[in-house]
């Protein structure tokens, strides 16, 4: 851990503007925090290799218990002081390390899920068999209808072997059992019988065989005849097949034969194969369906998933809507082309986070940079200046600055208001000898101040005074004079009113940056209405440029923070304080958010950009 006063070091150029809290050096990283109330910053190193997920709570934890131990030392001394002296928080450093590693290893490591846990091992074999069951089912069908043409088809030899123990007993067949028939008649009507059993047996197989032709699925090959008419032989051989060597008997040539009998069970085996070869290819052509569902599919988690850098032409249809809802929250055209700029800038080339948009990562990036904007590095406060000025004994100094219009002497009444309920005498300089009306206006708020806070409360002593010498009079000798009556009347707070007036305006330019020369106040706030756009820039620019040409000094003494007037009038639109912000890198001191006295409040940088990233 390392402490330092000096965050410049880790933020060049001044205030670090991207959301980037961490510094890669060759092959190690460095995170740091700022705390720019008491000029902190603390500092982690440790290996680039490592992946630390406790370092974001390590860093907030010894942040915050070394600003609570250590917050009254340091607001009596200076943080430099302290640093360089003696203290002793070794052992508070060593603990908060051993707490952030022991919740880093809180989640206990996840173990392999045994055969005996599993969904498949609950299951009783039962089911497994019944699941495993349905194809024997579909076979059994098919055994069925191949039975049911087998019993069709022998029809003719079972006639067959009806008729043989007829011919084996020696009886005479036919209707004339009892009479004794010559041998040629025996034979004539043997005969007749046998073709007669043969080719019923014929027409039978060939009607099976009709009726199994309609199930044959696909085209069966045509035959193919010569041209002159014969066949080929060996296509149009039917000759009766041999059963174990012997001929059978040749069918009459009054017996027509039926196609499909013989060769036809060749042409649905072919057909058979042919339609597998159909399946194989439906099945094989699935698969790559599948496989490019799948890629889509994949493709589609791939670009959700961090796989994939952005680059400008990602960004580009999100930063112009970005840009465009900036400038319609009243941010000035040129910062909010600048702010996008710069958030292309950090996201180019970064991976995506898990799971996240290019619209989801812009906005937040975006978010980050107008938070460390509205957050600057030098942050005012007044009541420990105030207090350090009382201990060597002068007045602190305030004057307020702007154009015409924007609430400078109402503001300036505020944070009297403000000053005195923290306890602090007031000093009010009327240095607006211009104005018709100004001295009269502070007279009547110091009245009304001087009721609210009267001596009689605070032991005598007069809270609050105005400090007036009329009009047409030189307002950096005002006041001059003003400072020196609040040092010997023991005043702590001297605050100087100016008169308004135009950036363009060069005599009363070199009349302010006279009157801050001159007489070196402690801190100069710009006073600026948040109704403005662009206009805010163009202010802020030449009021600082006008300072720095007019002045006298080596070192011109330019704007120190701001007043932001008038933000009960925006609702949402609040992009001034961003465009007045970013172009002085100046933090917003106050915010004015009404008429009394008490509708004064500081930033909450948080909140105003919510409010800007408000849809």
């Amino acid at each position: 851990m390392l402490e330092s006063s000096a965050p410049e070091s880790f933020c060049p150029g001044g205030q670090e503007r991207g959301g980037n809290n961490s510094f890669t050096h060759e092959a190690l990283t460095l995170k740091y925090k700022l705390d720019n109330q008491f000029e902190l910053v603390f500092v982690v190193g440790f290996q680039k290799i490592l992946t630390l997920t406790y370092v974001d709570k390590l860093i907030d934890d010894v942040h915050r218990l070394f600003r609570d131990k250590y917050r009254t030392e340091i607001q009596q001394q200076s943080a430099l002081s302290l640093l360089n002296g003696t203290f002793d928080f070794q052992n508070d450093f060593l603990r908060l390390l051993r707490e952030a590693e022991e919740s880093s290893k809180i989640r206990a490591p996840t173990t392999m899920k045994k055969f005996e846990d599993s969904e498949k091992a609950k299951k009783p074999v039962r089911s497994m068999i019944e699941t495993r069951g349905e194809k024997p089912k579909e076979k059994a069908k098919n055994n069925k209808k191949n039975k049911g043409a087998k019993k069709e088809g022998s029809d003719g030899p079972l006639t067959a072997s009806k008729a043989a123990p007829a011919e084996k007993s020696g009886q005479p067949v036919g209707p004339e059992n009892g009479e004794e028939l010559s041998k040629e008649e025996q034979i004539r009507r043997k005969r007749e019988e046998f073709i007669q059993k043969h080719g019923r047996g014929m027409e039978k197989s060939g009607k099976s065989s009709k009726s199994d032709a309609p199930k044959e699925k696909g085209k069966k090959a045509p035959r193919v005849w010569a041209l002159g008419g014969s066949a080929n032989k060996e296509v149009l051989d039917y000759s009766t097949p041999t059963t174990n060597g012997a001929p059978e008997a040749a069918p009459p040539e009054d017996i027509n034969l039926i196609r499909g009998t013989g060769p036809g069970r060749q042409l649905q085996d072919l057909d058979c194969s042919s339609s597998d070869d159909e399946g194989a290819a439906q099945n094989s052509a699935k698969p790559s369906a599948t496989k490019g569902t799948l890629g889509g599919m994949f493709g589609m988690l791939k670009g959700l998933v961090g796989s994939k850098s952005l680059t400008r032409e990602d960004m580009e249809s999100v930063l112009d809507k970005m840009r465009d809802h900036l400038i319609a929250k009243n941010v000035a055209a040129d910062i909010a082309v600048q702010l996008c700029e710069s958030v292309a800038n950090k996201l180019e080339g970064k991976v995506m986070g898990t799971f996240s948009t290019v619209t989801s990562t812009v906005k937040q990036a975006l978010q980050e940079s107008l938070v460390q904007i509205l957050q600057p590095q030098r942050r005012v406060d007044m009541l420990r200046d105030i207090m350090d000025a009382q201990r060597h004994q002068r007045p602190y100094v305030v004057t307020f600055c702007g154009v015409n219009g924007v609430g400078k002497s109402t503001n300036l009444a505020k944070i009297s208001f403000w000053l005195l309920e923290n306890g602090f005498s007031v000093l009010i300089a009327a240095c607006d000898t211009f104005r018709a009306g100004a001295v009269e206006q502070l007279r009547t708020h110091t009245r009304r101040l001087s009721a609210l806070h009267p001596p009689e409360n605070h032991g005598g002593r007069t809270m609050v005074q105005l400090f007036e010498k009329g009009y047409g009079k030189d307002a950096a000798g005002i006041a001059m004079e003003a400072i020196a009556f609040a040092r010997n009347q023991g005043f702590d707070v001297v605050l100087v009113d100016t008169a308004g007036r135009m950036q363009d305006n060069a005599p009363l330019m070199t009349a302010l940056a006279k009157l801050i020369t001159v007489n070196t106040p402690d801190l100069v706030l710009f006073v600026g209405e948040a109704l403005v756009g662009n206009e805010a820039v163009d202010q802020l620019v030449k009021f600082n440029r006008a300072l720095a040409d007019h002045s006298m000094a080596q070192t011109p003494r330019l704007i120190d923070g701001i007043v932001l007037t008038k933000f009960d009038t925006i609702d949402d639109k609040v992009g001034a304080a961003i465009s007045m912000t970013y172009i002085t890198s100046k933090p917003i001191v106050f915010v004015g958010t009404g008429q009394t006295y008490c509708d004064l409040r500081s930033l909450n940088a948080k909140a105003v950009v919510a409010a800007l990233m408000k849809a």
